[in-house]
């Protein structure tokens, strides 16, 4: 019953108000899902790396009073590995008590450096890239936006997800999007279930691949980065994705510079799909694309089996 939406503006740099555009469509898709909202949203490139990360579920705040100094000493950690690894910090920012935007200016291995940060307990790093930012949080689309400054995140495109709890917690860990460590930029959303779940994951995790939830869809991210690891293209891996994943599923997908979609043989979850000259947009329900415009437009929906990459 989760609701996703995706758009991508082909032409230009990045100038449009892309949060406050996500925003619109994810609070238009509220009913299918009210427990957490998700973005992945792509700023401009100014060289240095994006890292979003959590050192505490929100839900913790609310049990403990010792959880506001482990939140402290856990952040002064993340800031000596961060430098240890090398990473020079730019800028530092707590969106909220547990969620934090930092700048780096780092030129090592990312896989080494997310593995090293995320040894510390409670931490979970949410998202790495150069113009990638993956925020997620409890509550619905104007909520979250309010807490994150996303109404006035300028880019090029994004993807969100609002999500029902149905086989998992209702936490920051569990909802989407996910990314697709340890790629940068690169960010799954996903509705649907998928029921070769758990026989998928463990050959992935014996491959070294990180899970960070129990939620199903993140199995797409976590296959996403594998075949991106076999130097398998984006739009390839998709395609062999729609016989690899059991179930019912319509996913997006986004790079630094692409937005895909792929929708099983069933077609069982929907999705609606207005293409443009300039800007692609697409959601769950059509309802979404409309809040994004004062005319009338065409939409259509995608055929079963069907996948479409869209470039920037």
């Amino acid at each position: 019953m989760c609701g996703i939406a995706g758009i991508i503006h082909k032409k230009g740099g990045a100038s449009e108000n892309i949060g406050a555009q996500m925003t619109d469509m994810l609070q238009a898709l509220k009913h299918r899902g009210p427990d957490s909202t998700g973005y992945a949203v792509y700023g401009k490139d100014n060289g240095n790396l994006i890292m979003r990360l959590k050192v505490a579920e929100a839900i913790e705040l609310e049990g403990s009073y010792s959880i506001h100094a482990e939140i402290a000493e856990r952040i002064a950690l993340v800031d000596a590995r961060l430098e240890e690894s090398g990473a020079k910090i730019v800028n530092k920012e707590n969106a909220t008590e547990y969620a934090l935007r930092y700048e780096l200016d780092f030129s090592g291995d990312m896989k080494n450096l997310a593995d090293f940060v995320e040894d510390i307990e409670g931490v979970e790093i949410l998202s790495v890239g150069n113009t990638l930012e993956l925020i997620k949080d409890l509550g619905d689309a104007s909520v979250v936006s309010a807490q994150y400054g996303l109404n006035n995140f300028d880019g090029t495109h994004a993807i969100g997800h609002t999500r029902m709890a149905t086989e998992s917690d209702i936490d920051i860990r569990s909802a989407h999007p996910y990314w697709a460590y340890p790629f940068s930029d690169i960010a799954v959303v996903h509705n649907g279930q998928l029921t070769n779940y758990w026989t998928h994951r463990r050959d992935l995790e014996r491959k070294g691949h990180r899970f960070s939830s129990n939620c199903d869809s993140e199995l797409i991210a976590v296959y996403i980065a594998n075949k991106m690891s076999e130097g398998v293209e984006l739009e390839a891996a998709m395609r062999e994705s729609i016989d690899f994943l059991d179930g019912v599923f319509t996913y997006l997908v986004t790079t630094k510079d692409q937005l895909g979609m792929a929708k099983d043989c069933m077609a069982a979850k929907p999705m609606v799909v207005y293409e443009g000259d300039d800007m692609i947009a697409l959601a769950s329900e059509e309802v979404a694309i409309r809040k994004l415009f004062d005319h009338q437009i065409h939409t259509f929906d995608p055929y079963d089996g069907e996948v479409k990459v869209w470039q920037h």
